[in-house]
């Protein structure tokens, strides 16, 4: 089955204080988190992983009628947390995907000290089963 891993940074500020990470620290954290990629890799069970950038870079983009696209800027102050990355995985159990995001959340901060930060976890779903004759009232 698929799923969706989600790591978070925590808030704007935990996130702008990885700026104060030294640079062993940083790599630290890089490394355990390629050897999970890799390794993920080798097992045929990462679809897809990827680091986003800071709350800074992102932006909310939202449709408008039919004019131009309302697109606001981050970074914002109502957020809570700072997704830092994603992972996309195919495994064959509950018992593995499990294991994955242990490890995924016991990457290592500052001083080598374990994160145990939250992964959060989705099914990646395929598009719903209809019924032809469901839609035909809505088709116009």
């Amino acid at each position: 089955m698929k799923y969706m891993l989600i790591t978070y940074s925590g808030d704007q500020e935990a996130w702008e204080g990885l700026a104060a990470w030294s640079a062993e620290d940083m790599q630290r954290m890089i490394d355990h988190m390629r050897a999970l990629n890799d390794e993920l890799a080798a097992n045929g069970e990462l679809l897809q992983s990827e680091g986003l950038g800071g709350p800074a870079r992102a932006r909310v983009v939202t449709a408008n009628g039919d004019g131009p696209p309302i697109v606001k800027d981050g970074p914002y102050a109502e957020a809570k947390e700072v997704i830092a990355g994603y992972w996309v995985v195919d495994v064959a159990s509950e018992e593995r995907l499990l294991e994955i995001c242990r490890r995924a959340s016991a990457a290592p901060g500052p001083g080598g000290q374990i994160m145990n930060a939250p992964i959060e976890v989705h099914p990646v779903m395929g598009a719903p089963d209809v019924d032809p004759e469901t839609l035909a009232p809505y088709q116009k």
